[in-house]
């Protein structure tokens, strides 16, 4: 089969993006069309994809695209309805934000689109920017929003399948789109390395986050646990609330920024939970990728958190967006003997390997071949 890969951008690197990735490996002939890319940026995150065959919309030629990509969205449906795919026979968006999957197809071509989550923008979910907050940006992002609103559901009935990273997906699917999906969970990087004997049960050690430092994120409150708590807490990532969230961090908390993938074996070795605040995410990759270390995980009982976190088991689920509440899940943890964390710790590990890069593939490539066969 001819086949093509469409990704709303190649400039921001998060989990959308490593999904996206692990598309292109399964299809290396695959084209792959976006909005816009930066190559150097591609050079950094994604070195794998510097050599493929990326064709770009008409977007990118204009001028500091990647500064102000966001207050331009409401161009979404004339990019993604100027690229034709009539020479393909099967086309694979990977849609989020900028909505990707909204572009158009013709028989015999068929379109798959795995969607990471509807826009949060437009459904009243939290975002990086807190654009209603002045009112000049909120009556201009309530406008072009409700447009968006309208071409974002017409774009949702273009696909022939969709498929989804967890129930939480689904459910939202099925709610603003009126669409059945299939769940198949995004692959995570587990380390083979880690073996049993790996997780000798140490019930010391500091606490770490991964995250972007954005205000959906709420590392505000992990901090607020950490300063009344004093315990030593590594904050991993960076982002437009990182100066504020310095200013409130007391002197057990530790900003590493981005670092290299080579160095969270060692962060993860000597950490005792991971910690996560962010309010409805679709699935949450970070937290599972660090049961791939065996970390437990103490996270708000929130979006796709619970599927992946079973209270008491690999980790603990708070009810309360408030620091009180996250205290109170650590004095839990706390209060666990050596033989029950170190149970934790291998429990976390297993429910990890569900999520792995070799089961995602397997998975995807299952559904494309059942779709192929049922084509001819």
């Amino acid at each position: 089969m001819k086949i093509a890969l469409v990704h709303d951008q190649l400039f921001e690197f998060g989990g959308a993006e490593r999904v996206f990735v692990v598309l292109a490996k399964i299809f290396p002939q695959a084209c792959i069309y976006t909005a816009f890319a930066d190559k150097n940026k591609l050079s950094a995150f994604a070195p794998e994809l510097t050599n493929r065959n990326i064709k770009t919309s008409w977007i990118q030629k204009i001028p500091m695209i990647t500064r102000i990509y966001s207050p331009l969205r409401f161009l979404a449906p004339k990019i993604w309805e100027s690229f034709d795919f009539s020479n393909y026979d099967l086309v694979i968006s990977s849609s989020g934000w900028y909505m990707c999957k909204g572009i158009k197809t013709k028989e015999p071509t068929i379109h798959i689109s795995y969607i990471h989550h509807p826009p949060r923008y437009l459904y009243g979910y939290e975002t990086a920017m807190q654009w209603r907050k002045y009112w000049p940006i909120k009556i201009y992002g309530n406008l072009i929003n409700h447009f968006l609103r309208m071409w974002d559901f017409k774009g949702s009935k273009r696909p022939d399948y969709i498929i989804v990273n967890s129930q939480e997906t689904k459910r939202r699917i099925e709610k603003f789109y009126r669409r059945d999906a299939m769940v198949i969970y995004p692959p995570v990087h587990i380390p083979e390395h880690i073996k049993d004997t790996s997780f000798k049960g140490k019930f010391s050690g500091y606490f770490v986050t991964v995250s972007r430092l954005q205000k959906a994120k709420h590392v505000e409150i992990i901090i607020e646990a950490a300063n009344k708590g004093n315990f030593k807490l590594k904050i991993i990532g960076d982002g437009k609330e990182r100066k504020y969230l310095q200013t409130i961090a007391g002197p057990t908390v530790e900003f590493l920024g981005n670092i290299p993938d080579d160095q969270f074996d060692k962060l993860f070795a000597g950490s005792k939970a991971f910690l996560f605040s962010s309010v409805d995410e679709e699935f949450g990759i970070a937290p599972v990728e660090a049961m791939g270390f065996g970390v437990p995980v103490i996270a708000y009982k929130s979006g796709g958190l619970s599927e992946t976190v079973e209270d008491g088991k690999n980790g603990f689920l708070y009810d309360q967006l408030q620091s009180k509440s996250l205290f109170q899940s650590i004095k839990r943890l706390n209060a666990l003997s050596q033989d029950q964390y170190r149970k934790m710790c291998l429990d976390a590990r297993k429910e990890s390997e569900k999520y792995s890069e070799d089961h995602f593939v397997k998975e995807i490539e299952k559904f494309v071949g059942e779709i192929a066969n049922k084509s001819k």
